[in-house]
């Protein structure tokens, strides 16, 4: 079975080894990478690896602001997405964490009844009060969520989707895919959540835009879930807000992203399963000179950007703002308040 991971990066570095050894303990067989305006090394170390073999790297043709639809549009061209038996679309932050069977992607494909799409439930990690960058697997170090059925104040929650070769196709989104509107009844998909159940008939057919990327968490994951994590260290975060448009002068920075996916109160460990073989494959990867020496300028390069953003007192007082914020997701703290319960 041939399976296709492709993504869009920018300065994500770091990260590249682990997300490629962790998706390849998954099955996947091959990775389309689109890169832009990289400043840490993402660039190279992508060139060094597609040198290698089993990874295709792309410059994001994107000509305005639109990086992963633009991508996405010619992704499908590509002869590595047109060639594969089933497609993942996912970001370098998000791990495919499958319950069932030897924990791989076949795996699930099979519980679900090998459908034409499977659309898996994120479940978003909180940073726990990691501070600084470490240079570890990642799926290590972040143990603690909201309540994975419930984020925030909504039961409805974002997927990421599998899609199989013969999905009748109009064009694939960042979050699921798309058929045409006007395909019949009798040829539609047949697609699942992440315990192999029908989607809700909204959600297929695209009907709803409030709901148009999600559906509600509630008994989703009994299968696979979608590990996503959005925060990672605090310093890491700080380099993230940096690589995007924010522009923090003249006026207030807004904590909500980062509230809204800090919520630890509920615990799960349950993709540490992963971690004897991802840790082998990593020291596997690094055993290669040229690779272990361009991650390792990543990793610099990082912890550098870090130090820079630190010396402007914008980011410093964004920095010390989100490392005293409580973590509790927006509303949830000032009820708390509210009813006495914190001070």
């Amino acid at each position: 079975m041939r399976i296709t991971a492709v993504t869009c990066v920018k300065n994500e570095g770091p990260f590249l080894l682990e997300w490629i050894a962790f998706n390849r303990l998954l099955g996947v067989t091959d990775f389309l990478f689109y890169s832009n305006d990289c400043t840490d090394g993402t660039d190279t170390l992508l060139d060094a690896l597609a040198a290698r073999g089993g990874v295709t790297h792309l410059p994001n043709p994107a000509k305005g602001r639109n990086y992963q639809m633009e991508a996405l549009k010619d992704a499908a061209k590509q002869p590595v997405m047109r060639d594969a038996d089933w497609v993942w679309v996912a970001d370098v932050d998000e791990f495919l964490n499958i319950h069932v069977g030897d924990h791989s992607i076949p795996a699930l494909i099979a519980a679900c009844g090998d459908p034409q799409a499977i659309s898996v439930t994120f479940q978003f990690f909180a940073n726990d009060g990691v501070w600084a960058y470490a240079d570890l697997p990642v799926i290590g170090q972040f143990t603690r969520s909201h309540n994975p059925d419930l984020w925030c104040a909504e039961t409805a929650i974002e997927v990421k989707t599998l899609v199989r070769k013969d999905f009748p196709l109009q064009y694939y989104g960042a979050h699921r895919p798309f058929f045409k509107e006007k395909l019949a009844e009798a040829k539609r998909p047949r697609w699942t959540d992440g315990s192999g159940r029908k989607v809700p008939h909204k959600f297929l057919v695209a009907a709803n835009p409030r709901r148009i990327r999600k559906f509600p968490a509630g008994g989703a994951r009994a299968f696979a879930t979608l590990n996503h994590y959005a925060l990672r260290s605090l310093d890491s975060y700080l380099v993230k807000n940096d690589r995007g448009d924010v522009n923090r002068e003249g006026r207030a920075f807004d904590d909500t992203y980062w509230r809204e996916r800090n919520d630890r109160a509920h615990q799960d460990l349950s993709i540490r399963r992963y971690l004897p073989r991802l840790e082998a494959a990593l020291k596997a990867l690094k055993a290669d000179a040229e690779v272990a020496a361009l991650h390792a300028d990543c990793v610099a390069r990082h912890k550098a950007k870090r130090d820079a953003l630190m010396a402007d007192p914008a980011y410093a007082e964004m920095y010390a703002h989100l490392k005293a914020l409580p973590p509790y997701p927006p509303g949830e703290y000032e009820l708390m308040q509210e009813l006495g319960l914190v001070a």
